[in-house]
């Protein structure tokens, strides 16, 4: 019997994820699979008709339960059965106050996972698409044009490479998956890889998979990302601080449509559109030494630049309505006029992540002045326009009161952190890159940063002791 109830699957162990697979597929249900929660949520934002989630509650990179608070946030309301070999009373109970609708504990028999299944979805109301137009109109739309929307769809219906350029926390991914709903591929997997968050070695194994044996630690066979993106789109985020090594390895697989897993020898053929985003200025990068002039090129068949939230004031009163929403502000009265005023003031250097993270304190912290001071402090004495809030004079003297010598070490503790702070601003957080511009070695600015307090912050900007 045919059932036209999509289950996602997700589980990190191949093994259990082909018996689920299996079990499921003999009920007549349609599978799609997730490796892990990221995967998982991806999945889950690319517009698709999933109506059952068997989560696994151990995963590597993000575990069951903040993949089920997640979805619970982002409003997608799917029943979630999870699964778990090594769970205790704390995990259940946990699991279910976040909204899981049954827990099964490895190893389960197929009777077992076919009655849950199919009394979950029995009670289950119907599915709801994530709400994505809200977020894509208030994020996205209000910088483009009738020339530029109407480009969009047309690339949209092709099947070209797609570059998109632009600052981190701009919203390069939000367009990326806008794009992919209103393709043809929408229907198929949209899976994202940060080329910038692992070493080049797992890259690799991310993206091309491996066979089993095929180095220390590879127990079982696992598919890549282009295997598991089959007939849909993935995104190579922040491409340009890929190891150039591996971008050779990735040219080919865009000139031959096809890629063969680590230790293995076959060839998988591919039907996978590739979308790249990245921070940096690939021109430059290319001049440097850093990217491959021929990667680009393959790439840049169409090219979209995403202006910085500075550059687009319209939508960060709506960006801002939209997030309170989404974190469960029920109303929009925290935004004074007081607090949007110098919302469309202040700069935001780490654009939309910025803007939601400052958005959650607000619905925490219910102080919509102090917040206003705050972003008037950070952007400076003259950031609130009409002078209805004043950058106070206290500030501008943190070392008063101090001894001497005390003022001493912290005025130099103070120099450093700042030349710091500019190499790595300078260079879009790349520290290799930064600490070719300070001249020293790669890990002695390590040693400083960490001696220094210096932290790449949530939202994409720079943050440290010395500076907070």
């Amino acid at each position: 019997m045919r059932h036209d109830q999509t289950v996602l699957i997700v589980e990190d162990e191949a093994d259990a994820r082909n018996y689920f697979e299996m079990v499921v597929r003999c009920l007549g249900y349609p599978v799609e699979i997730a490796a892990d929660g990221e995967e998982a949520l991806g999945c889950l934002a690319a517009n698709r008709a999933v109506s059952l989630v068997l989560l696994d509650l151990r995963m590597p990179r993000r575990d069951g339960l903040e993949t089920l608070r997640e979805m619970r946030d982002a409003g997608l309301n799917q029943p979630v059965i999870m699964i778990s070999g090594a769970a205790t009373a704390a995990d259940i109970v946990q699991a279910m106050k976040a909204g899981a609708a049954d827990f099964l504990a490895k190893p389960i028999s197929h009777d077992d996972l076919r009655l849950a299944i199919q009394s979950t979805l029995a009670e289950a109301p119907p599915a709801v698409k994530p709400s994505v137009e809200v977020s894509e109109v208030c994020l996205t739309e209000s910088w483009m044009g009738k020339d530029m929307q109407a480009a969009l769809r047309r690339v949209a219906a092709s099947d070209v490479p797609l570059l998109i350029e632009g600052e981190t926390g701009a919203g390069k991914e939000v367009l990326a998956r806008r794009i992919h709903a209103e393709s043809p591929r929408a229907a198929k997997p949209f899976l994202k890889l940060n080329c910038a968050a692992l070493p080049s070695e797992l890259v690799e194994s991310e993206l091309f998979g491996y066979e089993r044996g095929a180095f220390t630690g590879a127990f079982a066979s696992k598919p890549g990302k282009f295997e598991m993106a089959q007939g849909g789109t993935i995104l190579l985020d922040e491409i340009g601080d890929m190891d150039v090594r591996l971008q050779a390895k990735l040219l080919h697989v865009l000139q031959d449509k096809e890629c063969e897993r680590l230790g293995g020898r076959e060839r998988v053929a591919l039907d996978v559109r590739v979308m790249a985003a990245t921070h940096c200025d690939p021109l430059r990068a290319i001049e440097e030494g850093r990217f491959r002039s021929d990667l680009y090129y393959r790439l840049n068949v169409v090219s979209i630049r995403v202006p910085p939230l500075r550059e687009r004031r319209a939508d960060i009163p709506a960006a801002a309505e939209f997030f309170l929403r989404k974190h469960g502000g029920s109303s929009t009265a925290l935004l004074t006029p007081v607090l949007r005023d110098a919302m469309l003031e202040y700069h935001w250097p780490g654009n939309l992540r910025e803007l939601e993270n400052l958005m959650r304190r607000l619905l925490v912290m219910q102080d919509p002045e102090g917040l206003a001071r705050e972003l008037c402090a950070r952007g400076g004495a003259g950031a609130c326009a009409n002078g209805v809030i004043r950058f106070h004079p206290a500030a501008a003297a943190p070392n008063a009161g101090l001894p001497v010598l005390a003022k001493v070490d912290e005025t130099k503790r103070q120099a450093e952190t700042e030349v710091i702070l500019r190499a790595l601003e300078a260079s879009r957080w790349n520290r290799k890159q930064a600490a070719k511009i300070l001249r020293i070695d790669y890990k002695a600015l390590l040693y400083k940063m960490r001696k220094l307090d210096i932290e790449q912050a949530g939202n994409g900007s720079l943050r440290s002791a010395a500076g907070a």
